[in-house]
């Protein structure tokens, strides 16, 4: 399963570094401008890497403005592949021209001071900070090398950009149609609106409405506050604020927005948190936030969504290597504030990799083992970075609201004291190419940390009858939008899906993922009965699927649960369906991904009157 990074509009990284930066570093011999130089050249690539970066969400706009969906998703994969091209094609230049680099280490921490001292007082100083740490790890790859992912302290100026993150609008209840047209406005859409005017009404009804659910009265004031952007994915547009009642709190409100071929309009209100973190999940793909002021963002984001960890709403609006650190450090003060040790995680003990957490933890980590255990169903193990690079490849792409995230750490080190003696052990020995104990300390060669889900057979074993059935549900839709991902794991076992706590499911274990197109859909229903012979397809390379066999591996032992998954999803257990999503993957169809309930889409009297 390869992963192909798409190439920007122009080229990265090597016409930035221009011949006469490299004629300079060629003619000079003096180690400390030779330092100097190389972190000049290193500050530009990653100057040229922040500007494309942050010119994409507004790429983005466009896109939605003009219905060109196609750019949507190849701009999701643009946001997340320019970080390692730039460094990629910048690397061999910089060794070609600097030698020293690889064989003399504390060259390099000279290079890394002097980069320091340029990145000091900036805005995106950690981001900056993060890549010449990128830029290391890849030039020591093949050592055990770690990389420090927190700058150090003091380093990092937050002041906020000339832009302004917010925008207050002030308001009464009710909420007239005037003041949502101002909302409307922000995100500064040059498209056709399909009718503002009915939309205006509805929302500011809606808003009304939540404003009096939460303590407001008529004639009272209220403060609306909302992000100065808009946040762009897949097909969709979302306005993101809070409102504010007097004496009564603070609350969230998002504004859903989609353009069909007849205008713009709000398909959706949302004054719950809970809604906003369907909208945030990290199963999704990044939104695309047409701001500056990331670290203003995710803190803005984070009081509205209290519930996902600071990390995770960094890396939900594409600044996915801040939001590493963010997560690193939450996890290391989750052990200090609880005093819980790593450990294995709950579940069955994967045969590729070896999970482990803290009770209390809103994480699991994960390495790959060096050889699968004696379980391993797949014949010849592919290798390490096969794995990883699956891994890998479901960061990159769109999860379809189906698949967790990945962070994968590269050369970390973790005090051992974190982990349980028998994890220490077992790690170790189960898992040397990727881990090694130098005195106190653990070196990971490579470290995954994806969202705490329950392992489905854990959650089925305890759960209410209706929680059980919803969950149960909820595992077929999340195996259909994996196929409509291009997305199928072969390894179609309820061990390797997790429920989270409003009963989505998710596939967490990606070591048996491949492309669907490339699945060869084949069916014994066809036989005679009695027939003996050897079917054709047993002869056929590559990975056969037989729909009608998924029930089996799936491990849903109750019946009346099993009932519930085919009554919901017959389709799943039939060829014609796993073909013809084959056949519309093939097409180059988009999937619609919708991102919140549909009990919260606006309901429009013309459209109820002509039903």
């Amino acid at each position: 399963m390869s992963l192909e990074y798409p190439l920007p509009r122009r080229a990265l990284s090597t016409e930035v570094i221009n011949n006469a930066a490299l004629s300079e570093l060629y003619a000079v011999r003096g180690r400390e401008e030779r330092a100097r130089l190389i972190a000049k050249i290193i500050l530009a690539v990653f100057n040229d890497y922040y500007s494309r970066s942050r010119r994409i969400p507004f790429d983005a706009k466009l896109a939605f403005e003009r219905r060109d969906w196609p750019s949507t998703f190849r701009l999701s994969r643009d946001r997340l592949s320019i970080y390692t091209i730039s460094i990629d094609r910048a690397l061999p230049v910089l060794e070609a021209g600097a030698p020293e680099l690889r064989e003399d280490e504390t060259f390099w921490s000279e290079i890394e001071r002097y980069y320091d001292e340029l990145i000091a007082s900036r805005y995106e100083a950690d981001l900056a900070f993060a890549f010449i740490n990128s830029v290391r790890r890849k030039l020591y790859s093949d050592l055990w090398k770690p990389v420090q992912y927190s700058p150090p302290k003091g380093m990092v100026r937050r002041g906020i950009l000339d832009v302004p993150t917010l925008v207050t609008i002030a308001a009464t209840v009710p909420v007239t149609a005037e003041t949502v047209r101002e909302m409307l406005a922000v995100p500064g859409l040059t498209a056709r609106w399909r009718d503002q005017e009915e939309d205006a009404a509805l929302v500011a009804e809606r808003i009304t409405l939540a404003a009096l659910a939460r303590g407001a009265t008529e004639g009272s004031e209220l403060k609306l506050v909302m992000v100065n952007a808009g946040f762009y994915r897949n097909r969709g547009c979302y306005l993101v604020g809070r409102l504010a009642v007097p004496g009564h709190g603070i609350h969230p409100l998002a504004i859903a927005l989609l353009n069909e071929a007849d205008g713009v309009f709000v398909d959706a209100v949302l004054t719950e948190s809970d809604d906003l973190q369907y909208v945030f999940s990290s199963t999704l793909a990044n939104l695309h936030v047409t701001n500056p002021n990331f670290h203003e963002l995710a803190q803005f984001l984070f009081s509205l969504m209290p519930k996902r960890p600071l990390g995770l709403h960094y890396s939900t609006i594409g600044f996915n290597h801040i939001g590493k650190v963010a997560v690193i450090n939450e996890i290391e003060r989750e052990h200090r504030r609880t005093g819980e040790r790593l450990d294995t995680a709950v579940g069955f003990r994967g045969t590729v990799a070896i999970g482990f957490s803290m009770p209390s933890s809103r994480y699991v980590m994960k390495v790959i083992r060096d050889q699968p255990t004696a379980d391993y169903k797949w014949g010849t193990f592919p290798g390490v970075e096969a794995v990883i690079e699956k891994y890998r490849l479901v960061h990159y792409m769109d999860r379809a609201g189906s698949m967790l995230d990945n962070i994968i750490y590269y050369n970390i080190t973790l005090d051992a004291g974190m982990f349980a003696a028998d994890l220490v052990d077992e790690l170790v020995a189960a898992a040397p190419g990727c881990v090694a104990r130098q005195g106190d300390q653990l070196i990971f060669r490579h470290l995954i940390v994806q969202p705490k889900m329950i392992p489905m057979p854990v959650f089925l074993a305890s759960a209410s009858p209706e929680d059980a059935r919803v969950a149960v549900q909820n595992l077929g839709t999340c195996i259909k939008n994996n196929a409509a991902a291009n997305v199928f794991n072969k390894d179609l076992d309820g061990r390797n899906y997790g429920v989270s706590p409003i009963r989505k499911v998710y596939l967490f274990d990606y070591d048996a993922v491949e492309p669907l197109t490339e699945v060869k859909v084949r069916t014994n229903t066809d036989r005679v009965d009695g027939e003996e012979d050897i079917p054709d397809w047993f002869f056929e390379e590559g990975t056969i699927f037989l729909p009608e066999e998924m029930m089996v591996g799936l491990r849903i032992d109750d019946r009346e649960l099993r009932r519930a998954f085919l009554d919901t999803h017959p389709e799943l257990m039939t060829v014609d369906y796993w073909t013809g999503m084959q056949r519309a993957i093939r097409e180059g169809k988009v999937p619609k991904v919708r991102a919140y309930p549909l009990g919260r889409r606006l309901v429009r009297p013309k459209v109820a009157a002509k039903r």
